[in-house]
């Protein structure tokens, strides 16, 4: 019997080979996006799992509450360390401090070495730990043990970084490199490399005690209320140890140290490893935070596009159907029970969507490379794993019963009387308004993916073209750590940039304008009490203002000093503070933390201090040598390529201890928004995939009803239907079926794509246009899609069709 079936299968695939093609194509293309999709998901999802304490390990985060809000921050004032340890004895409390865009010059074996040949820019930086980080935290150690990180200027090398810097990690063992021209330390110990789904990527791990060493160069600071997110404590809970207690805990802990210590209500809290990666109050040390609403978006995508694919399956089944009338009717009266004729369709449903899985297969193989493009993963990813292959199967099951059931309870259900009489018309077959339902369900949901695009390149084409405040084009950036070198030499470095023809201006700084830098303080105005609100820095030579295009409101920049005597605030600052007019701030004093009081001489016009997607923060600009790392040089817009080789041979020149490294400052700004432009562009793909699965439907049930109304056809044009008339015909259900469907369509883009707007401060607002613009893209897209067949049934020979049977 099973042999029968699978031969009646095979002629029914070659008899009709177009509606074959199209059920195979629309599930392979839906079967192979929604494989993907679960990728990228299972990837994002893995992202430290490999800890074997995974669940029992918690970041502790800081919470700050003041009038104008509620802010989080990963990080935690240093000395919380030593004081957690006394008062939760009961946990395993390990540390991590980040320094990025750090410098690693290669000494080799000998730690006096004054000529090093390699010099490497870590751009993901180094970090500095304890022994107890290693025991919150398990890694595979091929040489040493986290012991050695007890004493200071030694550290630790991955695999793959020893390679890098010393050719065989098993020789590196006993070496020296130097970190930022400033510390030269031996390497102790090799750890096996890091998974690339991991937060912390850890590459180069330098003892605590050398940071204490090394005092202000790594910011390491004893003071309770300074606060950074380069240094951050993780807890290992024992099994028997409830995070709530803890957390309620460190409720206690938190009014016992910081009560009258800072200006806002501090606390610390839990936060479960688990959260670390999707939590976007707070930035984490790897590359990116994934958002839990985009992994449901996407996983909402995936489900759309495989149930397209499954009602184009239902529409052309149910519709073909008639054709098998009479098959089904001598079934019936030779002895076939309905659960046979059910098994037969369901038997021929999986014989197709296995075929579909196999095709899906090789697309997802072909185009797995092209992921990186549209996601934030740059590793080499595999589907051919267990995980994958389970999730194939139960796709394989779930398709199957999704496409195949109703059309096996159709067909089974014919009455064998009425199916012989051939008296079962594609009217009556699965009832005309389920498939009309289906279209619009199908259309609905393209029309949701047309319009999620439209918004989501309208909004990034806004973001790109927005005005900043201040100038970013043709804008050298050159990032380096400092020290007293290089400080002494920063003027020369200057004075020889300026003489090039190529170069307009100069500026040394601790920050670009707009940037992810949120560092800020308790200040006072006016000698009067701190504010309520925080006062955000940037720290800058005079030359600031002129090289990055920032206009004043008032006053003027401020005088090259040695010491900071005068300062530049910002619009934001003046409003907030209640000052009506900028004029009146000048000639004020302002105090930074506990900083002697400064003359503001200047209120720059806002510009954007961070991304768009938040509000513009109360800013002071003022002079501190020590802390400028970067160097701003605005080029001419010609001759760019010759620039920037006098450049960087200028740097060398000046800083020959230094490696040179730069980027153009709209890319800088544009990696503020890499997720959003990725989220995108998988909309672009997405819709496209959408629209396509929805046209072969459509082109397939209206070749399916150009066959059923042959007779029809050829009867209205002799009786003088006109070839407009005709597609007419074919054209008109379907444009209001689209219409209906953009009616669901309308309210569920609106809310999906206003809740993605809300993460942008600034933002478009959404136009009546553009759903305008999708209804008609859709209709547009179906007429193309029934056009061919519409035209080609409109003018055959109507002779031709009425005969036909």
């Amino acid at each position: 019997m099973i042999k029968n079936y699978f031969k009646v299968a095979i002629r029914n695939l070659a008899r009709h080979k177009a509606f074959s093609l199209i059920n195979i194509t629309g599930l392979a293309i839906g079967i192979a996006s929604c494989l993907l999709i679960f990728t990228v998901l299972k990837y994002e999802l893995s992202y430290d799992k490999f800890q074997p304490n995974y669940k029992q390990i918690y970041h502790v985060v800081t919470e700050d509450k003041n009038s104008e809000g509620v802010f989080y921050n990963p990080g935690i004032p240093i000395p919380a360390l030593e004081a957690l340890r006394i008062d939760f004895p009961q946990v395993t409390t390990g540390a991590l401090l980040s320094n990025y865009g750090s410098q690693v010059t290669i000494l080799g074996s000998d730690a006096s070495n004054t000529s090093p040949d390699k010099k490497f820019i870590e751009k993901t930086g180094f970090f500095f730990a304890d022994p107890e980080f290693f025991k919150v935290f398990h890694y595979n150690w091929l040489s040493g043990s986290p012991e050695i990180l007890k004493d200071p200027n030694v550290t630790v090398l991955t695999r793959s970084t020893a390679e890098r810097y010393f050719g065989d990690w098993k020789t590196a063992t006993g070496k020296f490199i130097k970190l930022d021209n400033a510390v030269t330390v031996k390497v102790a110990g090799i750890l096996e490399d890091v998974p690339v789904n991991s937060d912390f990527p850890l590459a180069i791990v330098t003892s605590m005690e050398t940071a204490k060493a090394a005092g202000t160069i790594y910011n390491y600071s004893d003071r309770w209320g300074s606060i950074t997110s380069n240094y951050q404590l993780f807890m290992l809970l024992p099994k028997d140890v409830a995070a709530d207690k803890v957390s309620q805990q460190l409720k206690n802990f938190s009014t016992k140290h910081y009560a009258s210590r800072t200006r806002t209500v501090r606390s610390n809290l839990l936060q479960p490893l688990s959260e670390l990666h999707f939590d976007k109050r707070m930035e984490s040390f790897g590359d990116h935070i994934t958002d839990r609403s985009t992994l449901w978006t996407l996983t909402l995508i995936g489900l759309f596009i495989i149930l397209m694919a499954c009602i184009n399956f239902i529409n052309l089944s149910t519709a073909q159907a008639v054709g098998r009338s009479k098959e089904i009717g001598i079934r019936k009266v030779l002895g076939s029970f309905r659960r046979q004729l059910w098994a037969q369709v369901m038997g021929e449903t999986a014989f197709i969507v296995i075929g579909s899985v196999l095709l899906a297969i090789i697309l997802a193989i072909i185009f797995l490379p092209f992921i990186k493009h549209v996601t934030s993963i740059h590793e080499s990813l595999s589907i051919l794993n267990w995980q994958t292959l389970l999730f194939v199967m139960l796709l394989t099951v779930l398709v199957t019963f999704l496409a195949g059931i109703y059309p096996a309870l159709i067909l089974s259900g014919f009455k064998p009387v009425l199916a012989l009489k051939n008296k079962i018309t594609s009217a009556s077959v699965g009832g005309i308004s389920l498939r009309r339902g289906l279209v619009v369900a199908q259309f609905a949901i393209s029309q949701v993916l047309i319009i999620g695009t439209i918004i989501a390149v309208t909004q990034m084409k806004f973001i790109r073209n927005a005005d900043l405040g201040f100038s970013k084009e043709a804008l050298l950036v050159i990032n380096a750590n400092t020290d007293s070198l290089a400080q002494s030499r920063q003027k020369a470095f200057g004075q020889k940039l300026s003489q090039l023809p190529g170069v307009e201006s100069v500026s040394f700084s601790s920050d670009v304008p707009s940037s992810d830098n949120n560092w800020s303080t308790n200040f006072a105005y006016d000698h009067r009490p701190d504010e309520e609100f925080g006062l955000y820095i940037k720290l800058a030579d005079e030359n600031y203002f002129k090289t990055y295009g920032l206009q004043f409101v008032a006053g003027r920049a401020f005088s090259e000093s040695d010491t900071t005597n005068e300062v530049v605030v910002n619009e934001t600052l003046i409003k907030k503070l209640g000052i009506k007019e900028p004029a009146l701030a000048l000639g004020k004093e302002i105090r930074m933390g506990n900083q002697p009081w400064k003359t503001i001489v200047g209120v720059s016009k806002d510009f954007k201090t961070n991304s768009l997607k938040e509000d513009i923060k109360p800013l002071i600009i003022a002079e501190k040598r020590e802390f400028y790392t970067v160097t701003g040089v605005k080029l001419r817009s010609s001759n760019l390529h010759n620039t920037q080789a006098a450049v960087e041979s200028a740097w060398n020149e000046v800083f020959p201890e230094y490696a040179y490294t730069t980027a153009f400052l709209d890319d800088d700004l544009a990696n503020f928004y890499k997720q959003d432009e990725q989220l995108a562009l998988l909309y672009q793909i997405f819709a496209c995939i959408a629209i396509f699965i929805s046209c072969l439907g459509l082109y397939g049930l209206v070749s399916f009803m150009a066959v059923q109304k042959t007779k029809e056809i050829g009867v209205r044009k002799v009786l003088g239907a006109s070839v407009k008339n005709i597609i007419f015909l074919f054209s008109k259900e379907f444009t209001i079926l689209i219409l209906v469907g953009s009616l669901i369509a309308v309210p569920v883009a609106y809310y999906v794509m206003n809740s993605w707007l809300q993460d942008f401060v600034y933002r478009i607002k959404i136009s009546p246009v553009v759903f305008i613009i999708a209804i008609f893209i859709s209709v547009v897209i179906a007429w193309l899609a029934v056009g061919y067949k519409s035209i080609k049934a409109a003018i055959a020979n109507p002779v031709k069709s009425i005969r036909t049977e």
